[in-house]
């Protein structure tokens, strides 16, 4: 059985980083975008499992990237939020914009794993 696909769409290298070396380390495999319009275009290309969205990019932002791929052929697939955006408000805001879930950075761990492994096992 082959590994999982998630797509990670984020602009800052480290995060990317971090979170690829998570995933990777527990079996799943890693695609990663740099913005919203790079991640709808792999998203539309590799057909991942689960996308993994940040919310504050430049140019468009993660709302916008997550409204677009719910109102197409990919609507099916997960998407959880993973931001830095922590106000009050936010986690309704951004789960309006249609994202499956939302976790705030720092990420933990063992909470992204969990969250990951609750969508696609």
């Amino acid at each position: 059985m082959s590994a999982k696909r998630i797509l990670y769409v984020e602009d800052n290298f480290q995060n990317r980083r971090l979170v690829r070396k998570i995933l990777t380390a527990a079996g799943y495999e890693v695609i990663e975008a740099e913005d919203g319009l790079a991640g709808i275009a792999v998203a539309q290309r590799e057909q991942p499992d689960l996308i993994l969205m940040d919310i504050n990019m430049a140019g468009m932002d993660g709302m916008e990237a997550t409204a677009i791929l719910k109102n197409s052929e990919l609507k099916h697939i997960p998407i959880i939020a993973l931001t830095a955006a922590a106000m009050k408000g936010d986690r309704e805001r951004i789960m309006a914009a249609g994202c499956d879930e939302y976790m705030h950075k720092p990420i933990n761990r063992a909470e992204l794993l969990q969250t990951v492994a609750r969508f696609i096992g």
